[in-house]
C-alpha cells in the first residue's frame, strides 16, 4: 500500500468516526461512559474476530508465532485505547460538544511534538504549520470562541496524550508483527474487557437502558470500532504518525458535514473557513513532501 493509499484509507476512517458522533453521544443518555466503551469494543472484537483466526492460522503454517513480548504490546495499545475512550466518554458527559469537538483536536500537534522526543523522528517541516492549521481549524469550526474549562473538559484534554501515544505507536506495532489484524482485534479485547469489568463493578446499568442504546452501542461498535479502528491499524503500517494525525483530525470536518445533513446543523463564516484550514493542512501534509523528490539532479529542465 502507498502512503497516499494509506493516507486516504485513514481519511475513510475520519470519515466513519465523524458520522459515529451523534450515535455516540446519544447512547451516553441511557448507559455509564464506561459501560458504552466496553460494550462497543467488545462489539468490534467480535466484529474483527474472523480475520484474526485466519491471520493466526496463517503465522502458524509460516512457522511465525506471536511471541509473549507482542502480547504485552498488545495489550499496551489496549491500554492506551482504554484511556483515551473512558476519558473521552467521562468528559462528553460534563461537558458541550463544542468544547470536547476542539478539545480533541490537540492530540493533533501533540504526535509530532513525540515522535520527535520518543523516537527522534524529525518530521518533514510541513507537519509543523499542518498540525497548527488543523488545531486553528478545529477550533473555528467547533465555535469554541468563549471556551470556559470545566471538569469534564479537563478529562478531554487528559485523553489527547493517550490518543497521541497510541496514533504514534500503533503502526509501528502492527507492522513489526506483520499481523494488523490480531493487533487492532487483541487491543479491543483488552480495552473491552477492563472497561467492562469497572463497569460491572463501580457503574448502574439497566437492562432497559442497555436496550434503549443498542442502536447506538451498534453502530459505534461495528463501524467506528470494528471497521475504523481497524482500518486505521492497517493503514498506519504504510502512513507516518504525524500525517497519520492530521488526516484523523479530518473527523471535525466529517462531524460537521453529518451535522449539516442529518440534523440541519449550520456552518458560520468561521466554521467555513475552520473547514478549508483543516482540509487544506491535509493536502499540504501529502504534497509539500513530494517536492524534495522533484528537485533532484536535472529537475529543473524538466
Amino acid at each position: 500500500m502507498s502512503r497516499i493509499s494509506a493516507n486516504l484509507l485513514l481519511m475513510l476512517v475520519a470519515l466513519i468516526w465523524g458520522s459515529a458522533f451523534v450515535a455516540q453521544s446519544q447512547g451516553m443518555a441511557h448507559v455509564g461512559p464506561m459501560t458504552f466503551t466496553g460494550v462497543r469494543f467488545l462489539i468490534g472484537a467480535l466484529v474483527v474476530a474472523p480475520l484474526m483466526w485466519l491471520e493466526w492460522r496463517s503465522l502458524q503454517r509460516e512457522a511465525k508465532p506471536l511471541k509473549q513480548a507482542d502480547g504485552l504490546q498488545i495489550a499496551g495499545l489496549g491500554a492506551l485505547l482504554l484511556l483515551g475512550a473512558a476519558m473521552q466518554q467521562i468528559g462528553i458527559v460534563s461537558t458541550t460538544v463544542t468544547n470536547a469537538g476542539f478539545l480533541t483536536a490537540l492530540y493533533v500537534p501533540l504526535v509530532p511534538v513525540l515522535s520527535w522526543l520518543v523516537l527522534r523522528h524529525l518530521p518533514h517541516w510541513s507537519v509543523w504549520p499542518g498540525a497548527l492549521a488543523c488545531l486553528a481549524g478545529a477550533y473555528l469550526l467547533s465555535g469554541a470562541h468563549e471556551l470556559s474549562i470545566s471538569s469534564g473538559d479537563l478529562w478531554i484534554i487528559a485523553s489527547t496524550l493517550p490518543w497521541a501515544f497510541h496514533v504514534l505507536l500503533v503502526g509501528r506495532v502492527a507492522d513489526g508483527m506483520s499481523a494488523p489484524f490480531l493487533v487492532a482485534g487483541g487491543q479491543f479485547v483488552v480495552c473491552g474487557v477492563v472497561a467492562l469489568g469497572w463497569a460491572l463493578a463501580y457503574e448502574p446499568y439497566t437492562l432497559v437502558g442497555l436496550q434503549a442504546a443498542t442502536w447506538a452501542l451498534v453502530y459505534t461498535g461495528v463501524m467506528s470500532v470494528g471497521v475504523a479502528f481497524t482500518a486505521q491499524v492497517v493503514a498506519q503500517r504504510y502512513a507516518h504518525a504525524t500525517d497519520a494525525a492530521i488526516v484523523l483530525s479530518s473527523e471535525t470536518l466529517f462531524a460537521a458535514v453529518f451535522g449539516y445533513l442529518l440534523m440541519g446543523d449550520r456552518l458560520s463564516t468561521a466554521g467555513i473557513v475552520g473547514c478549508g484550514l483543516i482540509f487544506a493542512s491535509m493536502v499540504g501534509v501529502q504534497l509539500l513532501p513530494l517536492l524534495r523528490y522533484n528537485r533532484g539532479p536535472g529537475a529543473a529542465g524538466q
